[in-house]
């Protein structure tokens, strides 16, 4: 059971980096690709499908730490607390920006939002690098490492080329060549791949600080049997908005 319950928790970290992933990267991109506001509302719309339903990875892997893995939340939580605190206002922020950014029809008022999504968007894409370091290094640093900046630099970096190839696969012709499903798929595996490298060398440390059989088998009576309708779910809105689908001709509620 400790080994299933491992394969979903890397299932579900990856899952959330390869998708939260080009979400971020488009709003980093913001100010780079979006040169007017049409261009701004064209990409905040073609990641406006996905946003929430990318987001729920998160609460599950929230969800899986604190039942499989409740020593690893009990260490990780009290010393990355600051960060976590600050990459929360970031996320919130980020959705606001989302949300009201059209609210008001004015340029100071979708300045300022727009403004809030790039923020938003730099500042978790350098918290998770300094957490994936923090992680890494077994919680002993700094939070603000130099080599944890770094990463979460490397890391912003590699969202942001994420959301280029998703614009590039979601509005064919707006951010250079069209990509195809193939290239997306291989740019979200990049993003997701030091969340995988992190797991991959932590595997024995988790699988041994796993939570007792009775509770696992109570999650997995609980919470399993509801994975197939978050994995359809997430099929559906991927089929359903796909590039033939223009994003143009969707209405956005971004």
């Amino acid at each position: 059971m400790e080994l299933i319950w491992f394969a979903v928790f890397v299932v579900l970290l990856a899952g959330y980096f390869a998708l939260e992933g080009f979400d971020l990267g488009v709003g980093l991109l913001l100010p780079v690709l979006g040169r007017s506001r049409d261009d701004r509302d064209r990409m905040v719309a073609a990641i406006a499908p996905y946003v929430l339903a990318n987001e729920v990875w998160l609460v599950a892997v929230a969800g899986t730490l604190v039942g499989v893995y409740p020593l690893l939340e009990g260490e990780a939580l009290p010393a990355l607390y600051p960060l976590v605190v600050a990459m929360l206002l970031a996320w919130i922020l980020r959705d606001a920006g989302l949300w009201f950014r059209r609210r008001i029809d004015g340029p100071r008022w979708r300045g300022f939002w727009d403004a809030m999504i790039v923020l938003g968007s730099l500042w978790l894409s350098i918290g998770w690098g300094l957490v994936l370091y923090a992680a890494a290094t077994g919680f002993a640093g700094p939070l603000m490492h130099p080599l944890g900046l770094l990463f979460g630099a490397a890391l912003t970096l590699l969202f942001a080329w994420h959301g280029r190839v998703f614009l590039g696969w979601r509005l064919p012709g707006f951010a250079g060549p069209a990509r195809t499903g193939r290239a997306l798929a291989m740019s979200g595996a990049l993003a997701a791949l030091p969340a995988l490298a992190l797991l991959g060398g932590g595997m024995s440390y988790l699988l041994e600080h796993s939570a007792p059989d009775a509770t696992l088998n109570v999650l997995s009576l609980m919470v399993l049997p509801f994975a197939p309708i978050m994995v359809g779910a997430q099929l559906w809105i991927w089929r359903t908005f796909r590039p033939g689908k223009d994003a143009d001709r969707n209405p956005s509620f971004f």
